[in-house]
């Protein structure tokens, strides 16, 4: 399988959107179900900051992942960058998430002068906390409560990559 990796135009809002509608992806990330296209529009849009960057994968012409990276705007953190993702779940599994990761690091700390890139994940989410070990993200603590999500509150898991990190 053939993916390939670029940054999103305002177009892709739809197929984002359509990721993020999944139960099993809400369910793993902070997005609410029922994402509206509208919502997608307005964040891509603002996603040409300086600071912020969006990026899609590809399997044969079709969106089937999405990662966003925002560096910090504080003085002081400007070497720092937060990530998001989610992959369709037709393709768990297959490297698109390993993908996306790596052109979101090879972004984060050979253009944008990164050093440490940092995200929260549900702690019981086993798949994605092995994939962001596995490119040198380290845990850093236990988010008790975090997030709501179907019905209960649930714990998430602070984990960060620095360059001296790297696998």
């Amino acid at each position: 399988m053939n993916i390939s990796v670029r940054h999103t135009q305002y177009g892709d809002a739809a197929a984002i959107a359509a990721i993020y509608s999944q139960p099993i992806v809400y369910a793993a990330t902070l997005q609410l179900p029922y994402p509206a296209t509208a919502v997608w529009e307005k964040r891509l849009s603002e996603s040409s900051d300086a600071g912020s960057h969006s990026l899609v994968a590809l399997v044969d012409g079709e969106i089937v992942g999405h990662i966003y990276l925002a560096a910090s705007p504080a003085v002081r953190r400007r070497h720092v960058a937060t990530i998001g993702m989610g992959v369709s779940e037709d393709f768990f599994g297959q490297g698109v998430g390993s993908v996306l990761l790596a052109a979101a690091i090879d972004l984060a700390e050979n253009w944008m002068a990164v050093t440490r890139m940092e995200l929260e994940v549900y702690a019981d989410n086993q798949p994605a906390i092995g994939l962001y070990r596995k490119f040198g993200f380290i845990d850093e603590g236990i988010a008790k409560d975090y997030a709501f999500r179907n019905g209960h509150y649930v714990d998430a898991m602070r984990m960060a990559r620095l360059t001296r990190n790297k696998p």
